[in-house]
């Protein structure tokens, strides 16, 4: 292995350097995306393309997330269905811990862009 693990780095992909890193750098990314960005042979030749697509998408969703826990209340109203308040209290919930979920995965992607693109991670003293 070279180099460190910076804070922030997935869980799910072993540490630069590692054996087989790269692999499951490639099928983590995969999995943030939708899954026909699979068929793209540009994605598959180029990681660090991978990763930028990556990123844009967790962002979107991220975005989406937001939109949709600031609008729920009103954009619920507007169905007409009478939703009992513990439904529309999991739902924002739900939007609150996937905006996490997403945000930490954006700061992962990240820093699998960097790595995939060659810059090592140096451990601060």
């Amino acid at each position: 292995m070279s180099g460190a693990i910076p804070p922030g780095w997935p869980t799910e992909v072993p540490p630069p350097g590692a054996a087989g890193w790269e692999r499951r750098a490639i099928a983590w990314l995969y999995d943030l995306c939708p899954p026909d960005h699979r068929a793209y042979r540009v994605l598959q030749r180029w990681p660090v393309l991978l990763a930028r697509i990556a990123h844009e998408h967790v962002a979107a969703s991220a975005d989406a997330c937001r939109r949709g826990a600031q609008t729920a209340r009103a954009d619920l109203r507007e169905l007409g269905v009478d939703f009992p308040p513990e439904a529309v209290d999991a739902l924002l919930a739900m939007y609150e811990r996937e905006g996490l979920r997403l945000d930490t995965a954006a700061r992962g992607v990240a820093l699998v862009e960097r790595a995939l693109a060659g810059q090592r991670f140096i451990a601060k003293l």
